[in-house]
């Protein structure tokens, strides 16, 4: 079962991110996840995978453009695979996170996948609509978000398409 998780990062905290939902996705047995920022994207992986995770910094309360162009310029190999979302803000208090990730999420759906996160079904820590870091991922709540986001769709793959 493959994973693959695509992100931009600009300061590194949301590649930070990215590692933590990658070890995450490999707490399921069977489960191989990689990461791949967003100007070094393998395709063919991206379209042997069964989940793809999409993660991006926010900025003016939404994704970063670079994310939004790859979203919006045709990625290859989407359709019919179950997509999560993270991203990072600079305040905790707020910054646009929401925003941000419903913004990834509406391409996702626009590319046919099939949008899942466990929200608050599966106990804390919630994610909502996926998994959110103030800056990088430091804090325990942060990190716990991050590996939880990877497991429960990790899990949920092997559940749709093991």
């Amino acid at each position: 079962m493959n994973i693959a998780i695509i992100y931009y990062s600009q300061t590194g905290n949301t590649e930070q991110m990215a590692e933590l939902v990658r070890q995450g996705c490999e707490q399921v047995p069977g489960v191989e996840a990689r990461c791949m920022p967003l100007d070094k994207v393998d395709d063919e992986y991206v379209i042997a995978s069964q989940a793809v995770i999409l993660g991006s910094p926010t900025y003016e309360g939404s994704c970063a453009w670079q994310m939004k162009k790859h979203l919006d310029t045709g990625p290859k190999g989407l359709a019919g695979k179950l997509g999560g979302v993270f991203v990072s803000q600079n305040w905790p208090g707020g910054g646009g996170a929401s925003f941000a990730e419903m913004t990834i999420i509406a391409g996702m759906l626009v590319r046919g996948m099939i949008v899942y996160s466990g929200g608050i079904a599966l106990g804390k820590p919630y994610l909502h609509f996926g998994a959110v870091s103030a800056q990088a991922p430091e804090e325990a709540l942060y990190r716990e978000r991050c590996l939880k986001l990877g497991e429960n769709i990790a899990n949920k793959a092997v559940e749709l398409f093991g």
